[in-house]
Formats: C-alpha cells, sequence, structure tokens
C-alpha cells in the first residue's frame, strides 16, 4: 500500500515539475475569470430585471425569476463543462504511461517491490485524482459564482462532475491501452479525443446505418455503436440531469442506463487489456 501511494505521489510530483499541474489549473483560473467578468445581473425582488453579457445589454421582455434563469443557464454551461473538462484532463494525463515506459524511469519503476499491473493501475488513479482535482476547481467555482451574482443553490449542478469524471475515466482507459501499446503521448491524445468525436457521431447510428446500401456496412456501424463509450448520450444526460424537471417529459425521453453499462464494460475492457499488455511486455 505505501509503494502505491509513492507511485501516486511521484505523479504528482512529475505533474508539477513539468508544469502540467501549473498549466491545467491556470487555463481554467482563466476560464472562470472570463466567466465571472462576462457576466452582470440586475436582480429586483427574486427576479432578473437586467443583464449584461460582456458589456452588451441583454434584452429580457420583462422580469425573469433568477430561480428559472440560474436553472437555465447551469444546464446550459454543464454541456460546457463535459466537453472543456473533459479534453483538458486527457491532454493533461495522456503522457502517464508513455512516460512510465521512457528508459531509466521503467526500471527504476520495476525496480520495486510492485507488480506491474498495480504499478499501472496506480498510475491511472494518480491521473483520475489529478482530473478530479481540476473538475472539482471548475465546478465548485462556477458554483460559488453563480451563488455569489444571483444568491440562488442548485446543488444538481454537482452531478454534472460526477458524469464527467465517468467519462474521464473511460477515456482515460483507452488512452492508457493506446499509451501501453505505442509509447507515444501524442498518439494518445489524438487517439482519444477522436474515439470522443466518434462516439458522440455515433448517436446517430440508426441514420448512418438507413444511408449505407449494404447490410454488412449498416452491422458495422451498429457493432462500433455498441463497442464504443456513448460520449453523445451522456452528455445530453449531464444535461438534463442539471435540468432536473425545467422540461416537460413530454418532450424528453426517459434516460437509461445502458449508455453507462456499455461505457463502463468499454473502460473495464481497455484496462484489462491495457494490463494484459503491459506485464507482458518486454522492456
Amino acid at each position: 500500500m505505501r509503494v502505491l501511494l509513492a507511485n501516486i505521489e511521484d505523479v504528482m510530483r512529475e505533474a508539477a515539475a513539468r508544469w502540467t499541474l501549473v498549466a491545467y489549473f491556470m487555463l481554467s483560473t482563466i476560464f472562470l475569470i472570463i466567466f465571472a467578468s462576462a457576466i452582470n445581473l440586475d436582480i429586483v425582488d427574486g427576479a432578473l430585471a437586467g443583464a449584461k453579457l460582456f458589456g452588451k445589454e441583454v434584452d429580457m421582455n420583462g422580469e425573469v425569476p433568477i430561480e428559472k434563469l440560474v436553472l437555465g443557464f447551469e444546464t446550459g454551461f454543464s454541456g460546457v463543462l463535459y466537453v472543456l473538462c473533459t479534453f483538458l484532463a486527457i491532454f493533461a494525463t495522456a503522457h502517464l504511461v508513455p512516460r512510465l515506459q521512457e528508459k531509466g524511469t521503467i526500471d527504476l519503476y520495476l525496480s520495486r517491490p510492485v507488480s506491474r499491473v498495480k504499478l499501472l493501475m496506480s498510475r491511472y488513479l494518480a491521473g483520475m485524482i489529478l482530473a478530479a482535482s481540476n473538475v472539482i476547481y471548475l465546478i465548485g467555482s462556477i458554483w460559488l459564482i453563480v451563488v455569489w451574482k444571483t444568491g440562488v443553490v442548485n446543488p444538481r449542478f454537482f452531478l454534472a462532475g460526477a458524469i464527467i469524471m465517468f467519462v474521464i475515466g473511460t477515456l482515460l482507459a483507452f488512452a492508457f491501452l493506446v499509451g501501453v501499446v505505442t509509447s507515444s503521448t501524442a498518439v494518445s491524445i489524438m487517439s482519444t479525443y477522436a474515439i470522443f468525436m466518434f462516439s458522440a457521431m455515433l448517436t446517430a447510428h440508426k441514420q448512418f446505418e438507413a444511408a449505407v446500401s449494404k447490410e454488412w456496412q449498416a452491422w458495422v456501424i451498429k457493432t462500433l455503436y455498441w463497442v464504443f463509450p456513448k460520449t453523445g448520450e451522456i452528455a445530453e444526460t449531464v444535461v438534463r440531469y442539471v435540468a432536473a424537471d425545467a422540461f416537460p417529459q413530454r418532450m424528453i425521453k426517459p434516460l437509461s442506463a445502458t449508455p453507462f453499462i456499455t461505457t463502463a464494460a468499454f473502460a473495464a475492457g481497455c484496462l484489462i487489456l491495457a494490463s494484459f499488455l503491459f506485464h507482458r511486455k518486454e522492456f
């Protein structure tokens, strides 16, 4: 246990020494400063009487209940954070396996009394801790800014963070698999971003299946949809969880656990395969 904690600490020290941690939080801080300074609200008797966005007046068409405004704002912004937090997390953590496998570094780690699988999993856990710290920082800061400017408390906004971390964990598992195979940070980042975007496109898999002329092509598209993580459906779920009952039930389809189950299976498969390949790899 002590060795595993030491491995996690090494990752944090490495992130700080290489300025990864500083750059990670500086980008998030710049985003927060822009966000805090861009929105000015005029609240009268619990309703929004006026608003400025980036210095420009926004036509309110009468007073808007502040609770409704906050719910709508946090609902939309949860979707932005879904993409932002995921992309920052992958950029900051995709190097963990390629750097581990560098000559000299891997020799040092393999000399420690810990199995290769535990070594790899400790790096994965460290990456998740690093990503979670930034997600908490971003979502917590935005929530506090909203409370400060409006006085409205909406704890459901934090649900977005939990779902975002689930997606980050899935994509990081894939990045680890690519990292074990290629030992390349650049390939890990590009491949993971490609999976994120391609999986989101597969949300419309039924339309793609109907558009192709061959049955085997439709079968391939359907198979890819079920194998890859459901980043598109989960993005929709993030928004709807935060929105709560903001939309009439007749306007939205029921939430399903299937995207989470299949995405979790994809992550587990990537981690198992990465562990197997790392265990058998010669250095």
